[in-house]
């Protein structure tokens, strides 16, 4: 049960936690899968319902951090 709470959260934070650091949401989402794919490989992924479930947060993740994006870019022109 743990398992796939933390495969619904932990993906989504990292994508916007990489985008964040990176300035880049897609590179923040290559990085979360590269290291969501790093532990498929390392076999830490038991089903492929725990892959889409992962798969789902991510892309969560990615559509949250290109909102943030586009709002504090909207905050910054309104500034000028």
């Amino acid at each position: 049960m743990f398992k796939y709470l933390a495969a619904l959260c932990f993906p989504s934070v990292l994508v916007m936690l990489f985008s964040r650091v990176t300035y880049y949401p897609i590179i923040g989402l290559l990085l979360t899968v590269a290291l969501i794919s790093a532990s498929v490989y390392k076999g830490y992924t038991d089903t492929y319902l725990l892959i889409i479930i992962d798969s789902f947060s991510m892309t969560l993740g990615y559509f949250f951090s290109r909102k943030m994006k586009e709002s504090a870019k909207s905050v910054n022109e309104n500034k000028q």
